[in-house]
């Protein structure tokens, strides 16, 4: 049994700081994980859909073992500038990996599809995310806000408004286990059309809402609803980071990376589409000091799974209406 960290946000891990930026204009916004020391890190893509930028140095075969910070952006390939600005602000802070002198900051990123949301993209020659970016990283702290904000401000599921989202679990070992999630599926966070999450399983109190499971199931639970059924392909996608405080290997983060996926897969039907980017950074800050090994290594990585299902299901919760919207909060939904 879990139970969340003091603030039930990815900064219970210790050594992380989140900041987020968005415009309200624009309908769209960036979110940067900041490492106050360099964290051990790993990745795993199961979407059809990818848009992401350093994610190649993170396969557990490649030389570099940490990175200084994990960007989610809003944009499609155009968000990818926003990696540009954390990076900018961080280099500033001398931050990064030395070489001959001089410091790059080391930013895996990945970006969402926001881009026929109801917001104003004409932003002229060059996409405003570089500066989203910088002002993001340098908003970074431990408490931050979720729902329509950051690399979720514009984002949406199968007819309701997506967002941000965010939850911890403390282990009985010590360690703890962060998510973080900008929800922006093809699929659906609830049981058909009622306002129960498919995450409900593995809620914590009432972080979403206490529901529970619909009884009975309604006839469209098993039913595919899609955001955009006729435009599905390429306009949709998960993006998030799991953390541990645990003391892990470049191969096993990659392993807490795969883990986390099956809580998209608790949290969203359909998942991992050909329509979807879904993708999930991992990092290991080693904090507690704790090697994990046997039950306790799988408890972590089944924590894995159920603290992203509560991140994903939190950020649809806590998504606030706005004007231009397409879709409906889950607050407005009936029921």
């Amino acid at each position: 049994m879990f139970r969340t960290g003091p603030r039930n946000l990815i900064t219970d891990v210790a050594g992380l700081r989140v900041g987020n930026s968005s415009d309200d204009k624009l309908k769209s916004g960036v979110t940067a994980v900041l490492c106050d020391e360099p964290a051990i890190a790993g990745v795993q893509v199961l979407g059809g859909a990818p848009g992401t930028r350093e994610t190649d140095l993170l396969e557990p075969h490649n030389s570099v073992e940490t990175v200084n910070a994990v960007v989610l952006s809003g944009g499609s390939a155009f968000g990818l500038d926003a990696a540009s600005g954390v990076q900018a602000a961080l280099r500033e802070a001398g931050v990064g990996f030395e070489v001959r002198g001089l410091r790059i900051p080391v930013i895996p990123a990945a970006i969402l599809f926001d881009l026929a949301n109801g917001g104003d993209k004409d932003w002229g020659r060059y996409p405003p995310y570089r500066e989203l970016g910088y002002a993001a990283a340098q908003a970074a702290s431990d408490d931050f806000a979720i729902g329509t904000t950051g690399a979720g401000a514009g984002a949406l599921t199968a007819g309701l408004k997506g967002g941000l989202g965010s939850a911890s679990s403390v282990l009985d070992s010590g360690v703890t286990v962060g998510a973080l999630a900008a929800v922006n599926a093809v699929g659906s966070v609830t049981v058909g059309r009622t306002r129960h999450f498919w995450a409900s399983p593995f809620e914590i109190g009432e972080e979403f809402g206490g529901l529970g499971y619909p009884s009975p199931m309604p006839e469209d639970a098993k039913k595919i609803l899609l955001k955009f059924r006729d435009k599905a392909i390429g306009s949709n996608t998960t993006i998030a980071v799991i953390a541990t405080d645990a003391v892990l290997t470049k191969a096993a983060a990659k392993r807490l990376a795969m883990a986390a996926h099956d809580g998209f897969v608790r949290a969203i039907w359909p998942t991992h589409t050909p329509a979807d980017g879904d993708i999930v950074f991992s990092l290991a800050t080693g904090r507690s000091g704790v090697t994990l090994s046997g039950d306790t290594a799988i408890d972590m990585y089944a924590a894995a799974g159920a603290t992203m299902a509560r991140a994903i299901a939190r950020a649809i919760f806590t998504a606030t209406p706005a004007a231009g919207d397409l879709f409906p909060v889950w607050s407005q939904r009936a029921g």
